[in-house]
């Protein structure tokens, strides 16, 4: 098992910035992907960004590149999501993921086993 835990989520105005972090703990070695998939209510789980743990190499969904940037701590089971130009319809809840399964990338929802609590981001315009 692989346990998330995710911080750094708030409220922030519209142009803003916010960085989100997930702690990964457990059997962290198994850990071949980490992802950060969003959601608002009604609506379902969109992938934002993935990072290939091994070769560090990162994917973003098309709508997220270039204001947001996925990284990882060296030496730390750590992932970030640094989040530049918020906009109000970037409101959601932004969840941690981890993948045990090989592969360049992985960006459907199904290909995670393991989900962080969720952190909320409210963007105010």
């Amino acid at each position: 098992q692989v346990q998330l835990v995710e911080s750094g989520g708030g409220f922030v105005q519209a142009g803003s910035s916010l960085k989100l972090s997930c702690a990964a703990s457990g059997r962290a070695f198994s850990i071949r992907h980490m992802a950060w998939f969003r959601q608002v209510p009604g609506k379902e789980r969109e992938f934002v960004a993935g990072l290939r743990w091994n070769s560090w190499s990162s994917y973003y969904a098309d709508a997220m590149k270039g204001r947001f940037t996925i990284s990882r701590a060296s030496g730390e089971n750590e992932l970030y999501l640094q989040m530049d130009y918020l906009q109000a319809e970037d409101t959601a809840v932004y969840y941690c993921a981890a993948s045990s399964i090989e592969g360049s990338r992985h960006i459907n929802a199904e290909d995670y086993e393991w989900w962080g609590q969720g952190a909320q981001v409210t963007v105010s315009s």
